[in-house]
């Protein structure tokens, strides 16, 4: 019971870095902008969010809410580059991802070693430690409430994004955006306006999963394996169609198929394999989707396409 219990724990802490990533493209691809660029918005969100503790890292609160605001606005800065390049100049989206990937992890592994990171497993137990109770409720309190602050951030934003697309106006049209700019545009949608604030918000959310790698899964260790979990984040996103309440269930079962490893006995080699499952899973989701063909299981019509309004 008691190992089941930690793999569960460790899936869900692990997959909290998968929903903030998945969160924040399923945004962004509801615009109709295909961010390939979110392995390297992790990293670079990650290395906001670390010079923000080393600025402020005795103090608890403050050291959170000043890391999730550095963490959001430098992600948020490779968004804003990233549509400046796709929407005002129109450059190819794919290329454009890859190549702000390939900039943010570049970035970022070269400036964090201007970065005091002694300070960081000091500073981890701020991000780490809310409920510090939960260890008198046995597997409830393990299960449930020994998690830090940012996983059940993570799980609100997932509510609230997925609320925002399916009840509200402005969701609509974000949505719309995304299926039929032309169309959209001739209603009286700025498509430039929601395209660029969907693709800021939606990096900066992204950005989060990388902060909350390195200072709650990791405890303060740095690694520079964050654009793995970038990559794995945007599988996520096509596992479940597109929909972020889907996501939070999502993210915890690719955690979970990710740590399978370290619970079996298995041999290197295959611990490398079944760490490869939630790719396979994906492809497979996407064959199924695909054969089936329902509309509510398609990415929206206009995803990865440039708008052209002189062609409208």
């Amino acid at each position: 019971m008691g190992v089941f219990v930690s793999f569960l724990s460790g899936a869900v802490r692990l997959g909290t870095t998968f929903l903030y990533g998945s969160t924040g493209e399923t945004l962004t691809e509801k615009s109709g902008h295909l961010n390939l660029g979110i392995p390297g918005i992790m990293c670079f969100g990650a290395l906001g969010g670390c010079i923000g503790v080393s600025m402020v890292g005795s103090v608890p609160v403050l050291t959170v809410l000043v890391a999730i605001i550095f963490s959001f606005c430098f992600a948020g800065l490779l968004g804003l580059l990233y549509s400046f390049l796709t929407v005002t100049l129109r450059c190819n989206q794919n290329v454009t991802g890859l190549t702000i990937t390939t900039f943010g992890v570049g970035c970022t592994n070269h400036f964090i070693s201007q970065v005091n990171t002694s300070s960081f497993s000091r500073a981890s137990t701020h991000f780490t430690n809310l409920f510090t109770f939960h260890e008198n409720l046995g597997w409830f309190g393990e299960l449930f409430l020994s998690y830090g602050i940012m996983v059940y951030l993570a799980i609100a934003i997932a509510i609230l994004a997925s609320l925002f697309l399916t009840k509200t106006k402005k969701g609509l049209y974000l949505r719309a955006v995304g299926e039929n700019p032309a169309t959209a545009d001739a209603a009286g949608i700025s498509v430039t306006a929601y395209r660029y604030v969907a693709t800021i918000i939606g990096s900066g959310i992204a950005g989060l999963g990388g902060l909350f790698y390195i200072m709650d899964y990791l405890t303060g260790s740095w690694e520079y394996t964050i654009d793995a979990m970038g990559w794995l984040s945007i599988a996520l996103v096509i596992f479940t169609v597109w929909k972020p309440n889907f996501g939070i269930l999502g993210s915890f079962l690719f955690g979970g198929l990710y740590i399978l490893a370290n619970y079996v006995a298995v041999s290197f080699a295959m611990m490398n394999i079944l760490k490869m499952i939630p790719f396979f899973v994906t492809i497979v989701v996407l064959i199924v989707t695909s054969i089936v063909g329902k509309k509510e299981t398609q990415p929206p019509a206009s995803l990865g396409l440039n708008y052209f309004r002189e062609e409208r």
